[in-house]
């Protein structure tokens, strides 16, 4: 089965031994046809319409234990890599790989491998992993948009104050000296 991207199904249904059992056109869907489908692998990308595919890949491993995922995207940011690991996904690659890499992934991810793109390992093991709590991540991605602090309040049920202490304690963590200059480099790395 594969979400989130079109040119790769194409490819991967030119195989002898791979057939796509479905496609569909955002993350919202993924759960309900891959019960119905019961595929041995799942192909997501990070970024869909309506879900995205990092929080698709908890759901599809906890409901279909079974069923691998491999996340397939354009956003090689660290922080997506350990997110996708954390989630359940069996491997990780960049959407510009050339086609035999992303068959032998999928390949090697059915066999029980993990399959991980060598730079983004690299690049996530210099950076290492994010420090941000659960709950700065959420202030900063409200934040991404450059809504207010009170607009960012109202939409997390958080009194202003609140967010300024998250937004603060982000900022210290990022060396950053205000919110636009915290959500870039932690969006850079895909802590967001």
């Amino acid at each position: 089965m594969q979400a989130g991207a079109g040119v790769s199904a194409v490819l991967l249904d030119l195989e002898d031994d791979i057939r796509v059992v479905a496609r569909v056109g955002s993350g919202d869907e993924v759960l309900a046809v891959a019960r119905a489908t019961r595929p041995d692998v799942v192909l997501l990308d990070v970024q869909m319409p309506r879900k995205n595919g990092l929080d698709v890949a908890a759901e599809v491993r906890a409901e279909l234990p079974r069923c691998r995922v491999l996340m397939c995207t354009t956003f090689g940011r660290p922080g997506y890599l350990t997110r996708a690991l954390a989630a359940g996904a069996a491997g990780f690659v960049v959407k510009d790989c050339p086609p035999e890499q992303l068959v032998d992934a999928v390949r090697r991810v059915h066999a029980g491998l993990r399959v991980i793109d060598p730079s983004l390992a690299t690049e996530s093991l210099t950076l290492g992993t994010s420090s941000l709590t659960d709950r700065e991540r959420e202030v900063l991605l409200a934040c991404r948009d450059g809504s207010t602090v009170a607009a960012v309040a109202g939409r997390l049920h958080l009194s202003a104050g609140t967010v300024c202490n998250y937004l603060s304690s982000a900022m210290g963590k990022l060396e950053a000296t205000t919110r636009a200059e915290a959500v870039r480099p932690a969006d850079d790395r895909g802590w967001l």
